[in-house]
Protein backbone atom coordinates (compact mmCIF):
# COMPACT_ATOMS: atom_id res chain seq x y z
CA UNK A 1 0.00 0.00 0.00
CA UNK A 2 1.01 3.32 -0.77
CA UNK A 3 1.78 5.99 2.06
CA UNK A 4 -0.75 8.21 0.47
CA UNK A 5 -3.21 5.71 0.72
CA UNK A 6 -2.42 5.28 4.19
CA UNK A 7 -2.59 8.25 4.99
CA UNK A 8 -6.18 9.21 2.93
CA UNK A 9 -7.65 6.47 4.72
CA UNK A 10 -6.39 7.67 8.13
CA UNK A 11 -7.96 10.84 7.35
CA UNK A 12 -10.64 9.50 6.40
CA UNK A 13 -11.40 7.53 9.83
CA UNK A 14 -10.59 10.69 12.20
CA UNK A 15 -12.86 12.47 10.05
CA UNK A 16 -15.31 9.64 10.54
CA UNK A 17 -14.84 9.42 14.06
CA UNK A 18 -15.17 13.42 14.68
CA UNK A 19 -18.31 13.19 12.64
CA UNK A 20 -20.10 10.14 15.20
CA UNK A 21 -19.07 12.17 18.12
CA UNK A 22 -20.45 15.60 16.68
CA UNK A 23 -23.93 13.71 16.04
CA UNK A 24 -23.95 12.24 19.45
CA UNK A 25 -23.14 15.29 20.96
CA UNK A 26 -26.13 17.65 19.11
CA UNK A 27 -28.64 15.09 19.86
CA UNK A 28 -32.03 16.23 22.09
CA UNK A 29 -31.85 14.39 25.29
CA UNK A 30 -35.21 11.79 24.54
CA UNK A 31 -38.45 13.23 26.04
CA UNK A 32 -39.67 11.55 29.34
CA UNK A 33 -41.32 8.31 28.58
CA UNK A 34 -44.35 6.66 30.16
CA UNK A 35 -45.24 2.84 30.56
CA UNK A 36 -42.80 0.10 30.67
CA UNK A 37 -39.79 2.11 29.51
CA UNK A 38 -39.97 4.87 31.92
CA UNK A 39 -37.19 5.73 33.94
CA UNK A 40 -38.78 6.27 37.25
CA UNK A 41 -37.12 9.35 39.78
CA UNK A 42 -37.51 10.60 42.59
CA UNK A 43 -38.91 14.09 42.60
CA UNK A 44 -37.16 15.13 46.04
CA UNK A 45 -33.80 15.27 47.26
CA UNK A 46 -35.95 13.74 50.15
CA UNK A 47 -37.09 10.89 47.96
CA UNK A 48 -33.79 10.44 46.42
CA UNK A 49 -31.50 10.80 49.76
CA UNK A 50 -34.25 7.82 50.95
CA UNK A 51 -33.68 5.92 48.11
CA UNK A 52 -30.45 5.49 48.72
CA UNK A 53 -30.03 4.70 51.83
CA UNK A 54 -32.77 1.74 51.02
CA UNK A 55 -30.26 0.99 48.12
CA UNK A 56 -26.76 1.33 49.85
CA UNK A 57 -27.71 -0.24 53.22
CA UNK A 58 -26.88 -3.79 54.18
CA UNK A 59 -28.61 -6.00 56.39
CA UNK A 60 -28.58 -4.75 59.78
CA UNK A 61 -29.15 -7.92 61.64
CA UNK A 62 -25.68 -9.59 59.96
CA UNK A 63 -22.73 -9.26 61.10
CA UNK A 64 -19.25 -8.31 58.82
CA UNK A 65 -17.17 -7.24 61.64
CA UNK A 66 -15.06 -10.37 61.18
CA UNK A 67 -15.23 -10.65 56.97
CA UNK A 68 -14.41 -13.34 55.37
CA UNK A 69 -11.23 -15.06 53.93
CA UNK A 70 -11.11 -14.80 50.32
CA UNK A 71 -10.65 -18.41 48.95
CA UNK A 72 -9.61 -18.31 45.29
CA UNK A 73 -11.33 -21.22 43.48
CA UNK A 74 -8.39 -22.13 40.96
Amino acid sequence: MSPRLIIALALAGIAALAAGAAWLGVQPHPAGQSGAGAVVQPASEAKRKAHREKFFSGDPERDIRGGQEMKPRW
